[in-house]
């Protein structure tokens, strides 16, 4: 196995990334050494490479980006048990401590300690990232390619927030279509929704919410402060039973409090860059509205039912996927992503040579699963 590796890293205070020859990361004891074969680009990594308010203030160059992504196990650390070399594996880009108040009770996902690859350690936009063994997750190569398996940890984010509610039969509105609320628009489709409206003020992304399954789309831009009525007209001139807010957008968050139905529910996801103001009486309390605020997934409750929606072809992502790209061309192609000409970038590393795997020191040949359960081989 290579020795150095290339690598997509933020290496300075300010706008943009670079492409650096590094060394290959070392595998500490609880560590596995992954050869990525996918990485998909999140909207972190950005808001890390415009360099904004919060990149600023989060992460600390020099280090390598990236958070989404698929591989294969290459090296394994000397107390690593649970994945052997050669498994086809992606990962929880939330490292918890496993020992705080939530992680204990069921809420790993709001650990307050939390690690994130990418983010406050080196990532996935590389040949190769080193990963702790409790991260990972195991993938079925026959079900689902690099492409997609790359995507699973984002669109956990989707089916937490849109899952987390009775869906079926009831009408859905979306607030926002960038990738999470498109893979929003197509889980409320596989889960029985009776009317889905998509909002977004790019015509693309509305395309491509018609595309996943939405019967109806709403721009913003067309009907400024009566958007709202515009997605009660298209329900039907019903409010809205769930309404899931992705954008953040101030104008967005407002006009979900007023498309949802009395006695309805609105979900916010979406991060607003500044302090928004609501009318709590007039739009929630009077309105009997419950609202769920939900950030990331559950470690790793939701990931078993993304992988049942992927792997059995419940929701195809593949509309989604805009390009695959290569290393190099990560900092060039972040612009298609700021504009909204792109949805998921997947980016496929050109590795130096064939894949040579060393011996496992997991001999075994009944060991733990990476999630609890006895595999046999």
């Amino acid at each position: 196995m290579a020795e150095r590796m290339m690598a997509v890293r933020k290496v300075a205070a300010e706008p943009g990334l670079a492409v650096e020859d590094v060394p290959v990361p070392e595998v500490s004891a609880d560590d596995v050494l992954v050869r990525v074969e996918a990485a998909s680009i999140c909207g972190t990594d950005l808001h890390i490479w415009k360099w904004d308010r919060w990149a600023s203030r989060r992460i600390k160059p020099a280090i390598t980006l990236g958070h989404e992504f698929c591989g294969t196990v290459v090296e394994i650390g000397e107390r690593v048990s649970s994945v052997r070399v050669g498994e086809y594996i992606s990962a929880e880009s939330h490292i918890t401590c496993g020992m705080c108040y939530q992680c204990r009770t069921g809420q790993a996902h709001l650990c307050p300690k939390t690690v994130i690859i990418g983010v406050d350690r080196d990532g996935a936009f590389a040949e190769y990232v080193a990963v702790p063994e409790k991260v990972l997750w195991r993938n079925n190569r026959a079900k689902i390619s690099p492409e997609i398996a790359t995507l699973q940890e984002p669109f956990g984010n989707a089916v937490f927030a849109t899952m987390n509610q009775d869906i079926t039969g009831r009408s859905v509105a979306v607030m926002g279509c960038g990738p999470i609320g498109l893979f929003s628009v197509a889980i409320a489709r596989a889960s029985g929704a009776s009317r889905i409206v998509a909002c977004d003020v790019n015509p693309t992304r509305l395309a491509l919410g018609t595309r996943m399954g939405a019967h109806a789309t709403v721009n913003p831009i067309e009907h400024g402060d009566e958007t709202f009525a515009a997605v009660v007209k298209a329900n039907d001139d019903a409010g809205i039973d769930i309404v899931i807010e992705m954008s953040g957008a101030p104008q967005a968050i407002t006009t979900a409090f007023k498309a949802v139905r009395n006695g309805g529910t609105v979900v916010l996801f979406g991060i607003p860059a500044e302090p928004v103001e609501i009318d709590v009486a007039e739009n929630m309390i009077f309105k009997n509205v419950t609202v769920n605020a939900i950030n990331g997934r559950r470690i790793f409750d939701t990931w078993y039912k993304t992988r049942w929606l992927l792997e059995e072809g419940v929701v195809d992502l593949r509309p989604l996927i805009t390009r695959t790209i290569r290393l190099e061309e990560i900092d060039a192609s972040m612009p298609m992503l700021a504009d909204g000409s792109a949805c998921k970038l997947v980016v496929v590393p050109e590795h130096k040579g064939a894949l040579d795997l060393p011996e496992s020191r997991v001999t075994e040949e009944s060991r733990p699963d990476i999630h609890g359960t006895v595999v046999h081989r």
